[in-house]
């Protein structure tokens, strides 16, 4: 039975949010709709989901002693992960303790590392996933480029959003993608992971969430990345039924493995009718806020439905639809959008502003979502809103 008290008083359901960006903000209004009160976590102030959460803290949650002194003091119900950098230590050791974390302390553990899930997709569960091999000095990564072959692709074992990877084209690039990860990685230099490079047809995220009732499975989502960045989402991307049941089929047993409760993204490649496994984020994924705009309960409403112990009957898809991120390059803590009620326009269209108190380089700052007839349509409104919206550094 699921209970929920009143907030701020002894009766209360807590649920700490380890980082505070965009995705999390959106968890976070969610599980206000339930009366849940909402601790947000992050390494910088003002991060948008510490705007609409009860209340925040900053600090770097590498920091395994300070992410445990205020979770002691805190007392959530509830750790959820909202990033890959935390000390996932900690919250193992935490979980032995007793507090829940979100899916589980291993799915954070795992997931963190490309080393870890990756042994656990290929070589635990026999999962078909390109080939690769692990390097932690530069003759390492010399001899593993000269394995896997060239092409192929160069990613640190700790990173996200398309940091430190890069695609070694010729052997002219070896030392250049080496340097490439050893500098964007999480944690500083280190170790990565070479990869076979495979000539797709396309990439999904197949959103895939477990609940009290089972496993439920989001209609696919196509998407495009730069540098290993989202730009663009669309759902449903169209597949053969026979790839659709084996991206199901993957996605559950990787799941399954992770255990837990929670939305998770499971990025696939399709090549015919191959289904081919690359990673998997055991929390809402960036592709995923095409499903704001596309379903009656969005991944970050099947997320907090799901670590209440809340269950799913269904999941109302309401027809084709696309995201697109709104990148602004430059650095600014005043930035200023500008000409919406063009951006607005159209019908079925909507923009997210995401609130981020600065940008620095190039960030993701907010999102346009449209629905319309098919996905090419959906995108092509989406084009034509981002192409109006204004902006001031």
């Amino acid at each position: 039975m699921t209970r929920i008290g009143t907030k701020f008083s002894p009766t209360a359901t807590k649920v700490l949010l380890c980082g505070s960006g965009e995705l999390g903000k959106e968890v976070v209004i969610e599980l206000q709709r339930y009366g849940i009160e909402v601790v947000a976590l992050d390494r910088y102030e003002n991060a948008p989901a510490m705007q609409v959460a009860d209340r925040s803290y900053t600090l770097s949650m590498l920091d395994g002693k300070k992410l445990r002194e205020i979770i002691e003091k805190e007392k959530p119900d509830y750790i959820v992960p909202e990033i890959e950098a935390i000390a996932t230590p900690t919250l193992v050791e935490l979980e032995k303790e007793g507090y829940r974390v979100i899916p589980t302390a291993k799915a954070a553990l795992l997931t963190m590392n490309r080393e870890g899930i990756r042994r656990l997709a290929a070589e635990e569960l026999g999962l078909p996933t390109s080939k690769y091999v692990f390097a932690s000095t530069f003759e390492e990564f010399k001899e593993g480029v000269k394995k896997i072959g060239i092409p192929c692709v160069i990613k640190p074992i700790m990173s996200s959003s398309g940091h430190g990877q890069s695609v070694c084209k010729k052997e002219d690039d070896i030392e250049k993608c080496w340097k490439i990860a050893q500098e964007g990685g999480r944690a500083g230099a280190g170790k990565v992971i070479i990869e076979e490079f495979i000539p797709f047809d396309y990439e999904i995220t197949q959103l895939t969430v477990r609940h009290c009732n089972g496993t439920s499975f989001l209609e696919p989502i196509g998407h495009i990345q730069i540098d290993g960045d989202y730009r663009e989402s669309w759902q449903p991307q169209v597949m053969k039924a026979s790839a659709k049941a084996k991206a199901q089929e993957i996605a559950k047993k990787i799941t399954d493995a992770l255990g837990g409760y929670g939305i998770f993204g499971v990025e696939l490649f399709v090549k015919g009718d191959d289904v081919i496994f690359s990673e998997v984020s055991p929390r809402p994924h960036d592709t995923g806020l095409v499903t704001l705009i596309s379903q009656d309960l969005s991944e970050f409403s099947l997320h907090a439905r799901a670590i209440l112990g809340l269950p799913i009957p269904n999941i109302a898809f309401h027809g084709a639809s696309a995201s697109r991120a709104v990148v602004i390059e430059g650095e600014t803590s005043q930035l200023a959008f500008d000409n919406l009620e063009k951006v607005l326009e159209e019908p079925d269209t909507q923009i997210r502003l995401f609130g981020k108190p600065c940008t620095n380089g190039h960030r993701r700052m907010a999102v346009i979502l449209a629905r319309a007839e098919n996905t090419d349509a959906a995108r092509a409104k989406t084009q034509r809103a981002l192409e109006k919206l204004k902006w001031q550094l």
